[in-house]
């Protein structure tokens, strides 16, 4: 997303505590001033001067969230408010909040819209939905909140993830020769392109304030709603000599959602995606075999968000709290 902000004109200022900055894929991620700072102590004057916030900070997925609810709520969900408020007392007009159909929880095969009622069934879903709501109460003609519930990222990326479905299951492929599916293979999943979800936010924030006021909306395409088992199907078209292989213990995932993505094609037509499935899948195989991609990397704490997360706390560089031990500087350069 910044290298996208900063070719559109826009001064970018990063907010980070960089738990992952040990974790870049590839070739590194673009220099931008930053304050490297825990979102659960930001203060009002380290807001002051900037036009918007692009709020995207959490513990991101499922099995990181479960790894301590009270401090995924702590985090997700009462420091965003918090965070939200502080955006709002130091005059930032625009709020745009990472979202995430995560909200749907289990919603099952009928297609969902933003006026579809929620279902959550991880901490990680819940935070998302309170966030949502209780920002929703800010929303005045001084400060305008937009909400963009991202379908599932996938792609490549400088920080990329690899607990992420499309992602997981090339990399699984390239590295085993098998594309290994934990559930089924049943449940219905909308994915987005990271780009594409980059190109979302900043169609939000360019967009008219009426259009976008107090809005949700469902980021990714109606053609992008796929079985797991659909894309297991793609990644074995993509990676040569590879197999599905379905975990003995699969079960169906609880977490089911196909999303209608109508509203934010009609509402914003700077949103224009550029991604699929199959080229994704295609773009992940040749970066994983650009960097020499290893089981052990994207299963071990180099690249897997709750292992990394782990390491930190048994080597004492994290406390219980997931704050920092030992403080960095305040303002910093990150590449």
């Amino acid at each position: 997303m910044v290298p996208m902000l900063l070719a559109q004109g826009h001064e970018v200022v990063g907010l980070d505590s960089d738990f992952f900055e040990r974790s870049t894929f590839g070739e590194g991620i673009h220099s931008i001033p930053e304050l490297k700072k825990d979102i659960r102590n930001v203060e009002a004057s380290d807001l002051e001067g900037f036009d918007a916030a692009i709020h995207l900070a959490g513990l991101s997925n499922d099995p990181l969230g479960n790894l301590n609810p009270t401090l995924t709520y702590e985090i997700n969900h009462f420091a965003s408010v918090r965070f939200a408020k502080l955006a709002k007392a130091a005059g930032i007009k625009r709020f745009l909040f990472s979202s995430s159909c995560s909200n749907y929880g289990a919603g099952g095969s009928d297609w969902l819209n933003e006026e579809s009622e929620f279902h959550p069934v991880t901490p990680y879903g819940t935070s998302k939905v309170r966030v949502e709501q209780e920002v929703a109460k800010l929303a005045d003609s001084q400060f305008s909140p937009t909400y963009l519930r991202n379908a599932t990222a996938y792609g490549v990326s400088p920080r990329l993830r690899f607990d992420l479905v499309l992602n997981n299951l090339v990399a699984w492929a390239f590295t085993t020769a098998r594309v290994y599916i934990k559930s089924d293979g049943t449940p219905w999943r909308p994915i987005v392109h990271i780009e594409d979800i980059s190109r979302a936010f900043i169609a939000a924030l360019h967009a008219p304030r009426e259009a976008v006021h107090n809005q949700a909306f469902n980021v990714g395409r109606n053609e992008d709603n796929y079985r797991i088992r659909e894309l297991a199907e793609i990644v074995q078209q993509t990676v040569p000599g590879c197999q599905v292989e379905y975990a003995s213990d699969g079960t169906p995932d609880k977490r089911c959602y196909r999303v209608d993505c109508s509203k934010i094609m009609q509402t914003l037509p700077e949103f224009q995606p550029q991604w699929d499935a199959q080229r994704g899948a295609q773009q992940l195989y040749a970066a994983y075999q650009k960097v020499g991609l290893t089981l052990e990397d994207f299963e071990g704490a180099r690249y897997k968000r709750i292992a990394h997360i782990q390491q930190l706390l048994e080597t004492g560089r994290l406390d219980e709290t997931l704050r920092w031990r030992t403080e960095a500087p305040a303002l910093s350069e990150i590449s």
